[in-house]
């Protein structure tokens, strides 16, 4: 093992599942083993050969921060505390899943130049070079010319400026400009610019096809040859031809087309100097010279120095319409970033090799501008008569079918040897093709392997050795002859103009959003970079966008918004660490400041919820309901309480089971635990300390404790100075209870909960749960639909055996792929039988069970939620149920209020001040009722039926003793809340949910078994009831 040490050579597991170090005695000597080699003297003094028998510390070595898996790791924080770790006695065989990697494995790993700078090279001198140059002088003159390859040259530097930086802020693997930008921006920006890049390279390898096609055509021309027509159609056929033998070029591997461009380069630098020399020389007969060459003059060059726009090539031309053409010429700079994966040290040799490649390209198109405008008219006869007489007759009219503005093949009566410039033009367009065809493949695959588009995975498949993308080489094939069916390279140029130039937008973007945000880990080794330089190459590109053509910028800006909104919306799973999260993370961070020093105020009261939850799988309507007041305007945060001790991993996949379930049923909230702290001491430090600054919870959502009976006496106090807790921190309370119970846990045994500490000892916690993107979710998320509750750990109905052998019902299902017996409680529950499903063992789901859990999750046609408010608590009694109707799930049920009316004498003004109120309020409800009889006695036998409640605490010695002092001192409240009993029952008992005031529990006054029962006789028998007792400060507002 290279570079580091290994830890079980000298680390040996001890008896009780812990690390233990043969060679230290508990009193820190060195106690020699046998076997030891390399001991040099004695005592503590001793030299050894390895360092790894004296600590479990590592070393900082280059594998322990490497994504790859299998590399040495780092022990443990638990390893080195000393913390308890069991081991498995049988190891389970994990299926893993197959890793591909992306770039990585394509046999030839290429330097700066040749990987680099030529493909570089070969990319910009292109098409353009030696066919639409010289048009390009001719309609805007030398100056123009200039002007336009000096906004390219800006825009392609800062650009590269860009790229260099965030290329060397890590490692750049394969995926070029997508892998670039999808790990600096995220996989939305990434995704939608590596899909609009491909299809401009495919396109690009089509233009350049054709610039080959129709220089073979002039050439065949020349010699009376020709396939069909001289024209589009010979243009079709070479380019489909061509392009099926380039794309068995490239798909034969990186080697093959390594050479076939250094070969191509050779050629493409003697038809540039070729031309040079020829320009300088001047023409050598009568009729070269009438058809527009003169070779290098000042009278020539100052003749096209200005610009001369005509209509040409349907169009007629400008500035902005030149530059369209022009510019693909220069998008070259990202050919050696799209083979990144192919690089021996991307970080260095895309920086050096795209600069260095720029700098050459530019200079040599100002100089074919410059010697191509100081040599050649704009327009000639070709008519050696009007060459004697000084005058082209023609070029009055342009008619002329010679000169720089006619004739797309000036360049080869220019040069030395008019087939040398021939095969230059053969060379940069095939080349330009290869490097084109060569990168989308890749794109592709890299676009796959990470799943963002689904279409694509079939694309990532590689075959052999190097893992060649074989399938992506057949799509891009047929991408590319579609265009060369276009046999236009004027219309193909303005396309791809736009989706570079976006892509170039999005990658100085993405330099400029980096050092904004400046997260930790931008740390790029390339500093010739300027955050505002970057920003200044977005805005030019975005410009120029639109300068060229509105029209295709609007069409790109479409496409990208699709391909971006298919993304955010399939949410895939890239943790990138890209600075988008950065970002988030900071701007969370500034809003939650400075919401901590704004004032509040009553209007922008948010009922934030600490739900004391559990598991959330184990109560949920009871999260549900915390849901339907918090959803899209709130905090929401479940907390579970824990009596046990649990190790760090125990305790993380409790957390990750939380989020899971919180995910699936699409809740947006937060799930902690605390563990080791009775409830009260705990639901304590939750109530001071969960959330940050304004960001807090202030309601506590509690279940109704249907058990307080029969249960122990601390767990009845525990529950009762909860609330005291509460209010004691100004929170406001709320408890909820259904008919049939809220709590759906296993009743787990001690050995259980001992097992889920040993938890600790898994290094892959996803092997505990299910896996959420198998497609055993997608089966567990289908079983959801019918029971609306996924269990990550267990699952039960009250009052079934408990069973210490199946920790998770569902789970174990699903891992012994028995998904028809879940599947079906979907097609029992639709035939309305009572036993849904009856699993292995007993326990069955009943359907009112099943009801229960879903009783906040389902629309109700109609109905009615009845408000019962009582007392002024700052208005949250009815606030609460305000939002709840306006939910989806009680929209469709009527509001119907109740109040207590203080005058017997004056019901009507009781009843006109409450309407008023509520219309202040501009709360809409179907009917207002005062109740004036709340002091009369209850009936006996609701007072028999109290008596009853509190029969057990009436016979006790000790602990919750209910006296007959008690009964005397609380009688007149007693007696309200037995009042209340019947008049719910008479009022609400078939509603759809019954909210009411909670009664106040006063400190020292009421004791736990008397409160209870006041609870306990104001919800029994009964639908749905919330009780709700606000923190006695304002909630709501009728002023503007």
């Amino acid at each position: 093992m290279s570079g580091r040490f290994d830890v079980s050579k000298g680390v040996s597991r001890s008896p009780g599942g812990g690390y233990e170090n043969p060679g230290l005695t508990l009193d820190g000597e060195y106690r020699a083993n046998e076997g030891d080699e390399g001991v040099k003297g004695k005592g503590p003094t001793r030299e050894r050969n390895s360092f790894c028998t004296l600590t479990l510390e590592a070393l900082p070595r280059l594998d322990s921060y490497s994504n790859i898996k299998g590399c040495n790791k780092r022990p443990s924080l638990g390893e080195l505390h000393g913390e308890p770790t069991f081991i498995k006695t049988e190891e389970e065989p994990v299926k893993k899943k197959k890793e591909i990697k992306i770039g990585e494995g394509h046999g030839v790993k290429l330097g700066w130049i040749v990987g680099v700078l030529i493909p570089c090279l070969l990319n910009i001198w292109g098409v353009m070079l030696f066919l639409r140059l010289s048009w390009v002088v001719s309609q805007s003159g030398i100056g123009q010319s200039l002007v336009i390859i000096g906004i390219s040259a800006t825009v392609c530097i800062i650009t590269t400026l860009s790229l260099s930086a965030i290329s060397t802020n890590g490692e750049v693997k394969g995926g070029g400009i997508y892998y670039i930008i999808s790990r600096s921006l995220g996989p939305e920006f990434g995704a939608s610019v590596g899909l609009i890049l491909a299809f401009a390279n495919a396109v690009a390898a089509s233009m350049n096809t054709i610039g080959f096609c129709s220089s073979l055509n002039s050439l065949l021309k020349e010699n009376g040859l020709k396939i069909i027509d001289n024209a589009v159609n010979d243009i079709r056929i070479v380019g489909i031809v061509a392009l099926f033998f380039m794309v068995i070029i490239c798909a034969v591997g990186m080697e093959w087309e390594t050479k076939a461009q250094n070969f191509l380069v050779v050629i493409i630098f003697a038809a540039i100097a070729n031309f040079l020399i020829g320009s300088l020389i001047g023409p050598r007969t009568d009729e070269a010279q009438a058809q527009g060459f003169h070779g290098f003059s000042l009278d020539v060059m100052k003749d096209n120095w200005g610009s001369d726009y005509r209509f040409s090539e349907n169009v007629n031309q400008d500035f902005f319409s030149v530059f369209s053409i022009f510019f693909p010429s220069v998008t070259g700079i990202q050919a050696g970033a799209n083979i990144s994966g192919d690089l021996k040290d991307p970080a260095e040799a895309i920086p050096k090799g795209t600069l260095l490649s720029l700098a050459i390209s530019m200079f040599s198109y100002a100089l074919f501008v410059v010697f191509a405008g100081g040599a050649a008219l704009r327009d000639a006869s070709g008519n050696v008569t009007d060459l004697a007489l000084g005058n082209f007759p023609c070029a009055s009219d342009h008619s002329c079918q010679f000169g720089l503005h006619n004739d797309y093949s000036i360049m080869q009566l220019m040069s030395v040897w008019g087939w040398l410039i021939y095969a230059g033009c053969f060379a940069a367009t095939i080349s330009t093709a290869l490097t084109n065809l060569l990168s989308v493949p890749r794109l592709l695959q890299a676009l796959g392997i990470d799943h963002i588009y689904p279409g694509l995975i079939f694309f990532s498949k590689g075959y052999g050795k190097a893992g060649e993308p074989y399938r992506g080489y057949v799509l891009t094939f047929f991408i590319s002859s579609a265009f060369v069916v276009i046999a236009d390279l004027n219309i193909i140029a303005t396309l791809i103009s736009n989706f570079y130039l976006a892509s170039y937008a999005l990658i100085n973007f993405c330099t400029f959003h980096a050092a904004l945000i400046k997260p930790l880990g931008w740390r790029p080794t390339f500093k010739f970079y300027n955050m505002w330089l970057s920003l200044l190459g977005f805005f030019m590109c975005v410009l120029i966008m639109f300068l060229i053509d509105w029209r295709t910028s609007l069409v790109t800006f479409a496409v990208f918004f699709v391909l971006y909104v298919i993304v955010v919306y399939r949410k895939p799973d890239a943790n990138w660490g890209s600075s988008t999260q950065a970002q988030t993370y900071k701007t969370a961070l500034l809003t939650v400041q400075k919401l901590a020093t704004s004032n509040e105020h009553v209007k922008n009261y948010q009922p934030q919820v600490l739900v004391l939850s559990g598991p959330p799988q184990n109560r949920p309507a009871l999260i549900d309901l915390a849901n339907l007041i918090t959803k899209h305007n709130s905090l929401l945060v479940c907390a579970e309480i824990t009596r046990e001790k649990l190790y760090y991993k125990a305790r993380i996949a409790k957390i990750q089971a939380g989020y899971d379930w919180l995910a699936v049923k699409k809740i947006k909230g937060f799930f902690v635990v605390t563990d080791g702290l009775q409830m009260e001491h705990a639901a304590k430090a939750m109530m001071q300390i969960a959330g940050i600054g304004k960001l807090r919870p202030n309601v506590l959502l509690i279940g109704y404790k249907s058990d307080w009976q029969t249960c122990k006496d601390e767990d009845l106090e525990m529950y009762f100075n909860t609330m005291h807790e509460a209010f004691a921190n100004r929170m406001a309370v709320a408890i909820l209870r259904i008919p049939d119970g809220l709590d759906y846990s296993v009743q787990t045994s001690p050995q259980e909960n001992q097992l889920a500490n040993q938890m600790s000892a898994l290094d892959d916690l996803s092997n505990s749960y299910l896996d959420l993107t198998s497609g055993s979710f997608q089966l567990n998320k289908a079983a959801m639909e019918a029971s609306n509750v996924l269990s990550q750990s267990s699952l039960t109905i009250p009052g079934s055996k408990p069973d210490t052998e199946r920790p998770s019902l569902l789970t174990e299902h699903m891992n012994n792929g028995n998904p028809s017996d879940i599947l079906k409680i979907r097609k029992k529950a639709t035939a309305k039988q009572q036993i849904l499903h009856e699993f292995p063992g007993g326990e069955k789901l009943e359907k009112n069970a099943l009801d229960n859990m879903r009783i906040f999750d389902k629309k109700y046609k109609d109905g009615y939620v009845d408000v019962w408010w009582l007392y002024d608590d700052g208005g949250l009694t009815i606030l609460l149920p305000y939002i709840l109707h306006t939910r989806s799930v009680f929209a469709n049920c009527k509001m119907r209020i109740f109040a207590l009316a203080n005058r017997h004498h004056d019901l009507k003004t009781e009843e006109a001040n409450m309407a008023r109120l509520l219309a202040k309020f501009r709360i809409s409800y179907e009917s207002l009722t005062m109740i004036n009889d709340i002091m009369e006695e209850p009936d006996k036998k609701t007072i028999s039926f109290f008596h009853d409640l509190i029969a057990g605490f009436r016979t006790r010695d000790n602990g919750f003793k209910v006296t007959d002092e008690d009964l005397v001192t609380l009688s007149e409240k007693t007696d309200r809340q037995l009042r209340l009993r019947e008049l719910l029952l008479k009022h609400s008992r078939e509603s759809t949910l019954v909210v009411m005031s909670l009664p106040m529990p006063r400190k020292g006054l009421v004791s736990a078994p008397i409160y209870m029962a006041w609870l306990e006789a104001l919800t029994k028998d009964l639908p749905p009831f919330l009780l709700i007792r606000g923190n006695q400060a304002p909630v709501i507002t009728f002023y503007s």
